[in-house]
């Protein structure tokens, strides 16, 4: 189901609860004191931006070596690249449900897109409210949430009210612009021949760029979600020119890959429609190309922001985090978009830069989770302390990239099927029990499942320690 059709289906039960939604800022039975504490001059601001549908083709990770992102390669030198950081879901609102409330899919039941927050959690704590009951103010733009979370806010772009809290985005005036037959609106691509500033993502940057020039007497936490490179992949059309889509590389992609698959994994990788099957027949490397201009022009609205936030007075007391809600297949295990357990749609790129923490240029291999940033911030800002809170503290690992770690990663999408990504190996175990393992020191594309291969059955078993316990149907 499209995005839009996920938002007009959930519309009537969301203005059921927008009044919950407004009357749960405070939560005064779950703050208990929490609210009287008073955020100082000396507590940092936090800047966080998402980007939408990125995996890890961006420079500073080499997922895809022509990919041009050189300002989110310079944020990385600033602080900690995450190399093997995994979305909780392969999704955008169950993914971004996890990282914004600290709650794993399998815990809150939130697996898909047609799941309004507040409709399974109307009491949850949402991170940017927890940073407004200590004393910062909160301000977004865009797509943070999947839908807009009026209560986490106390200014949103262009505004909090709901299916409008995204910028109109220019479209082309004949749908399909790709050229290909059949194609919907949601899944085309190609050059729009528009400046940066007409598109969503362009509004959304000048608008923080905006924002980051303003005085302020307290801390302030600044949520950016930026739409690109999520599908229609439209840009203007200067970032289509960089990359000719006769001499973009493709992926690697094995047309056998289903063959050790359990049925779990060969329905998974076959869950796509006819608009993805008509693009990885006849049109990968224009969707390719454009995928890349995509992210290209997302990382030019990134640049705008960090430049606005050097030449404002809080640069030097501001954590900045970048991260992405899932990554994306084309053609990996041959299947189209994401909505699987493999590397394609669970490894993100994030990056973290906290001053007087963080060593600028710092790397780090240990597998993380989306979900450690939640509590991490609440540690390093010097928020009261959560003990709800799934994930895991990663002050270690920004202290010393090199630290010990032993957690792996987990992922999960719909109900029981979990994927767990440790820094040499990911296990999946789908819901009727079916298996994959992958050992990604000798398989760094996942070929070859070795779950029933004999002399793996104790790596097998020490993975599946770390499944979830507890299935939300």
């Amino acid at each position: 189901m499209s995005d839009e059709a996920c938002r007009e289906k959930s519309r009537r039960e969301f203005l059921k609860i927008l009044g919950g939604c407004a009357a749960a800022v405070t939560f005064p039975g779950l703050y208990g004191t929490v609210a009287q504490g008073q955020a100082t001059a000396s507590r940092p601001n936090v800047l966080m931006i998402v980007a939408d549908d990125l995996n890890d083709w961006v420079g500073c990770l080499g997922g895809h070596l022509q990919a041009r992102t050189p300002n989110i390669d310079r944020l990385a030198q600033r602080g900690v690249l995450f190399d093997n950081a995994h979305a909780a879901a392969p999704i955008c609102n169950a993914s971004r449900a996890s990282f914004l409330t600290g709650l794993r899919p399998s815990t809150s039941g939130i697996y898909d897109n047609d799941q309004p927050l507040r409709s399974y959690l109307p009491n949850v704590v949402t991170m940017p409210q927890h940073f407004m009951a200590n004393g910062y103010r909160t301000m977004g733009a865009g797509k943070f949430f999947h839908h807009v979370d009026p209560g986490s806010w106390q200014e949103y772009f262009p505004s909090k009210a709901l299916f409008k809290h995204r910028p109109t985005e220019p479209f082309p005036p004949h749908v399909p612009l790709c050229k290909l037959s059949g194609i919907d609106e949601e899944s085309d691509f190609g050059p729009l021949q528009v400046a940066d500033e007409e598109m969503g993502d362009g509004k959304i940057a000048r608008w923080a760029a905006e924002v980051l020039g303003r005085k302020y007497e307290r801390p302030f936490f600044l949520g950016i979600g930026m739409v690109r490179p999520h599908k229609p992949m439209y840009a203007p059309g200067k970032y289509f020119d960089e990359y000719p889509a006769k001499s973009v590389s493709l992926p690697v992609i094995n047309l056998h890959d289903l063959d050790d698959l359990p049925p779990g994994g060969v329905n998974f990788a076959r869950a796509f429609g006819p608009d993805g099957f008509r693009i990885l027949q006849d049109g990968l490397p224009e969707a390719v190309a454009a995928y890349l201009a995509a992210t290209t022009f997302v990382d030019a609205q990134i640049g705008i922001i960090l430049d606005a936030l050097d030449e404002s007075p809080y640069g030097g007391n501001t954590i900045v985090i970048f991260w992405t809600d899932n990554g994306f297949h084309f053609g990996e295990k041959l299947h189209w978009a994401k909505k699987t357990l493999w590397d394609r749609s669970t490894h993100c790129p994030l990056i973290m830069v906290v001053p007087g923490l963080t060593t600028p240029g710092g790397r780090c291999t240990r597998t993380v989770s989306m979900m450690d940033v939640y509590p991490s911030l609440a540690d390093i800002c010097g928020l009261s302390p959560r003990s709800d809170l799934e994930g895991v503290n990663l002050k270690p690992l920004l202290q010393d990239p090199n630290a010990t770690w032993d957690r792996p990663a987990v992922t999960t999408f719909m109900t029981n099927n979990h994927t767990v990504r440790s820094e040499r190996w990911r296990y999946i175990r789908y819901s009727d029990g079916g298996e994959e393992l992958y050992d990604h020191e000798n398989d760094p594309h996942e070929h070859n499942n070795l779950a029933q291969v004999p002399g793996y059955e104790q790596i097998k078993t020490d993975l599946a320690l770390w499944l979830p316990q507890v299935n939300m149907p």
